[in-house]
């Protein structure tokens, strides 16, 4: 035990450790303080979407995949951008939903909010249930109140996000476009296995559509998807809100910041909050994709840093 010792020696005494200033614990309580109002305001954004329109964008989904299943095309020209049955995202999701579509509209919109809602399990477990996870959550309380109470397919594209491998960004690039921006950490980072792998993923992914849906697919290529689908709504982002031009700048230096700070510790904050706020078409609910933001994610293969080590493990390393 002599190894333990001599660690704990090692140690500051806790009149040594730095004080916390004045100036930090007004910080924190602000904070904490933001993440309450946050979260209440998200339960009220919860009880006012389940009483109005409860799992309402499960419309959208169910439609596409009805289109699907009965031959129709995934993206109808008659189509209003302005409701909530406009499905605005790669052919994947649709596909992967048709054999849920076959059921009623009910039995599909609580099977779905099921994932929903697992996944925002998930997502807790995958970040951390600790103070800063919870703070977060409060924080961003009325984005994911929003996207919880209709059913919206960033949350499951949050968690992919916060996984952050290969696989699973690509899998989130088909689900939304934009997400693919996070690749930009891997290249500034010259992390090219893991870029490689996700176009590996990509191609994967591709070639999975083309050969369920090869009409979607390709629909989706030619341009079924784009600005003219940018509809009257709350729209948040630069395009709309400032100018399209100021949008394209904003792009840009949001590219050439993850790039630049790719190896320091806000690269992968500053690369998902790129990859969450850049779509031209940015809806409130979609800033629960900086949740994904607030842990790193661990290189494939190597271990968890943040993970507690099991019994034997720590008492080696203490006597070795």
């Amino acid at each position: 035990m002599s190894g333990l010792t001599a660690q704990a020696a090692a140690l500051p005494p806790a009149a040594a450790r730095r004080p916390e200033t004045a100036l930090h614990r007004a910080g924190r309580l602000a904070l904490f303080a933001l993440a309450v109002v946050g979260g209440l305001a998200g339960i009220g954004e919860i009880w006012l979407h389940v009483t109005s329109d409860p799992v309402g964008d499960a419309h959208a989904y169910f439609a596409a995949a009805t289109r699907l299943n009965a031959g129709l095309p995934l993206y109808p020209a008659a189509a209003d951008p302005s409701t909530n049955t406009i499905y605005l995202y790669p052919p994947l999701l649709a596909i992967a939903l048709r054999p849920l579509a076959l059921l009623p509209f009910p039995i599909f919109a609580a099977a779905w909010e099921a994932i929903v809602l697992g996944s925002f399990v998930l997502l807790i477990v995958q970040l951390g249930a600790g103070p800063r996870t919870w703070l977060a959550i409060g924080i961003l309380g009325i984005p994911i109140g929003w996207a919880l109470a209709i059913g919206q397919a960033h949350v499951p594209l949050t968690l992919l996000l916060a996984i952050g491998q290969p696989w699973s960004i690509a899998l989130a690039a088909n689900v939304k476009v934009f997400p693919a921006l996070v690749i930009l950490w891997w290249i500034g980072r010259r992390e090219w296995q893991a870029f490689g792998a996700f176009l590996g993923w990509m191609l994967v992914f591709g070639l999975i559509q083309l050969l369920l849906d090869w009409n979607a697919t390709w629909a989706f290529l030619r341009g079924g998807v784009g600005l003219a689908q940018l509809g009257d709504v709350h729209n948040i982002s630069p395009y709309v809100f400032i100018s399209p031009q100021v949008w394209v700048v904003l792009l840009i230096a949001g590219c050439l910041a993850t790039l630049a700070l790719a190896k320091t510790r806000f690269g992968w904050p500053v690369a998902v909050a790129l990859g969450t706020l850049s779509p031209p078409r940015l809806l409130v609910y979609m800033l629960t994709g900086l949740l994904a933001a607030i842990r790193e994610p661990r290189q494939a293969g190597a271990t968890d840093p943040s993970a507690l080590p099991d019994v034997a493990t720590a008492y080696a390393r203490a006597v070795r």
